[in-house]
C-alpha cells in the first residue's frame, strides 16, 4: 500500500465520502489499490506521492484540462494574475473582457454572468429561467449536477436520473416540496419530450438539455424543441459544461444551427481553474437583477484570467482538429484490439469523449480487472478517455499497445470462466454509494 492509499484511509474517516468530487473517488476506478492522489501533473503526465509516474489515458481532471496539465500559456497568466492581486474590494476588468469574448464568439448571446462551478452555473441559469418564465416545471435530459432543481426528478422515482450518466443518485435532503418539479426526457428522444409538453404544457417554464453527449443530435429532435419552446415562451437551456470547446472554438450547439435563451460553460473553458459562465440573451438574462444571484468568489481575478488564456489559445490552435484526431485513433484502437483478442465490447461517445463498455455477464470485474492491469503498465485508465491537446501519437500509440495486453489478458480470465479470481482488490463502483 503506497502513500496515497493510506492517506485515502485517512480521509474516509475524516472527509464524508473520502473526496470532494464522486468521479475522483478510487472506488470508481480499483478499489485499494488506486493512488487516489497527486504530487503533480503536467501535459498528460500525473505523479503519485510515490513518485511513481502514470500517463493520463482516463479523465483528464475530469474533463477539466482540454490543454494539459498545467499548460504554459495558462498558468503564466495566472500566475502574473496571482502577482497583482487575486480579490479586491474592487472588481476585475478582466470578467468584463471575457464577457465581451464570450458575446463574440456566440452571436445570438447579449449578456454573461459567472461563477466557478458548472453545477452551481447550471443552478443559476435555471434560476434565471424560471424567473424569466414565471413557472416552476423543469424538463430535462442530461446530466447536470448536484443541485437541488436536479436532484428533485428522484423524489418522484428513485430511478429517474439512472440514465442520465449516474444511476443511485439518493435525493435525502432534497426538499419533498420540490417533487414534480423537474421531470427527465431522453436525448433524441423527440415522442418522449412531446408527451411531456403534452402532459404538462401550461405548468413547463424551463427545458434543459446537453448541446451533445454520446450521440450527435437528431435535427427533428432538435428542431421540435426549438420550436416548441418558441412557441410556447418556454426558456431554453443548453448545457456546454462537458462539451463546449471540444467539437469547435465555442459551445457545440453553434455547430446544430441551435439557438438557445442560454448557454451555460465551464470545464474546459479554463483549463483545470475554476471557472463557468452563464450567458443569455437580453431579455432573459437581465432577469437576473429581479432575483438575488451573488457570492463574493465569483469575483476573483484568477478564473477570468484563466478562461481568457485557455479561449485566446484555442482561437489559435486548432484544437477542436486535434481532439476528434486522437480520440478517433483511441477509439478504433478499441475496436481493432477487442475484435483481435475475442474482448466483446461497445463503444460510444463523440471521439473528444469516448467511452467503451464490456458486453459480459460481470462487466464489472473486466472493467475493473481492466483499470488494474493498465495502472501496473503505466496508465490511469478506465472505460473512457478525454482526449487533451496534450495527448500526442506516441502516448496513444504506447497505450493502444498496453490495451491490447490488456485484453487479452482478459480474454485468458474470462476463459477460464472464473475472471474475478485475477482481481487483487474489489469491485469498482458503478455509481453513487455510501462508503463504510
Amino acid at each position: 500500500m503506497g502513500k496515497g492509499q493510506r492517506l485515502y484511509k485517512k480521509a474516509k474517516q475524516l472527509i464524508p465520502g473520502g473526496t470532494q468530487l464522486l468521479s475522483k473517488r478510487p472506488e470508481m476506478f480499483l478499489p485499494d489499490l488506486w493512488p487516489a492522489y497527486y504530487s503533480r501533473a503536467k501535459g498528460c503526465e500525473v505523479w503519485d506521492l510515490d513518485g511513481n509516474k502514470f500517463i493520463d489515458m482516463s479523465y483528464m481532471g475530469i474533463g477539466s484540462c482540454i490543454l494539459g496539465y498545467a499548460d504554459h500559456d495558462v498558468d503564466g497568466a495566472v500566475k502574473d494574475a496571482v502577482d497583482k492581486g487575486s480579490m479586491s474590494t474592487l472588481n476585475a476588468p478582466e470578467e468584463v473582457e471575457l464577457a465581451s469574448l464570450l458575446i463574440q464568439i456566440h452571436p445570438w448571446a447579449e449578456m454573461a454572468r459567472f461563477s466557478r462551478t458548472g453545477g452551481e452555473a447550471m443552478s443559476i441559469a435555471v434560476r434565471i429561467a424560471r424567473a424569466k418564465a414565471g413557472k416552476d416545471l423543469v424538463l430535462f435530459c442530461g446530466y447536470h449536477g448536484w443541485h437541488d432543481w436536479y436532484l428533485s426528478a428522484n423524489l418522484s422515482s428513485n430511478k429517474a436520473l439512472d440514465g442520465h450518466l449516474l444511476p443511485g443518485l439518493n435525493p435525502a435532503g432534497v426538499p419533498r416540496a420540490l417533487r414534480g418539479t423537474a421531470m427527465p426526457f431522453a436525448y433524441n428522444d423527440t415522442e418522449g419530450f412531446l408527451r411531456l409538453i403534452k402532459s404538462y404544457k401550461s405548468k413547463v417554464g424551463v427545458v434543459v438539455l446537453e448541446s451533445i453527449r454520446n450521440h450527435y443530435p437528431d435535427k427533428e429532435f432538435i428542431a421540435t424543441i426549438r420550436k416548441v419552446t418558441r412557441d410556447l415562451h418556454i426558456v431554453l437551456i443548453v448545457d456546454e459544461v462537458s462539451a463546449g470547446f471540444r467539437l469547435n472554438k465555442g459551445g457545440a450547439h453553434l455547430l446544430f444551427d441551435f439557438t438557445p435563451d442560454i448557454a451555460v460553460f465551464a470545464k474546459g473553458m479554463s483549463n483545470g481553474f475554476p471557472m463557468a459562465a452563464i450567458i443569455g440573451k437580453k431579455e432573459v438574462m437581465d432577469v437576473a437583477q429581479k432575483t438575488f444571484i451573488s457570492s463574493t468568489y465569483w469575483t476573483d481575478r484568477v478564473g477570468p484570467v484563466a478562461a481568457l488564456a485557455t479561449i485566446k489559445k484555442i482561437m489559435k490552435i486548432d484544437l477542436s482538429q486535434h481532439l476528434a484526431y486522437i480520440g478517433k485513433k483511441v477509439q478504433i484502437g478499441w475496436e481493432d484490439k477487442a475484435t483481435r483478442y475475442g474482448v466483446p465490447i461497445e463503444v460510444g461517445g463523440i471521439y473528444p469523449l469516448g467511452h467503451f463498455s464490456f458486453k459480459h455477464p460481470e462487466p464489472l470485474v473486466l472493467k475493473t480487472l481492466f483499470t488494474q492491469s493498465m495502472l501496473e503498465k503505466g496508465f490511469l485508465a478506465t472505460t473512457a478517455f478525454y482526449a487533451s491537446f496534450a495527448h500526442k501519437d506516441k502516448d496513444v500509440n504506447d497505450y493502444l499497445e498496453a490495451v491490447g495486453d490488456c485484453f487479452r489478458f482478459t480474454a485468458q480470465a474470462v476463459k477460464s470462466g472464473n475472471p474475478k479470481r485475477y482481481l487483487k482488490g474489489p469491485l469498482c463502483h458503478s455509481g453513487f454509494k455510501r462508503l463504510t
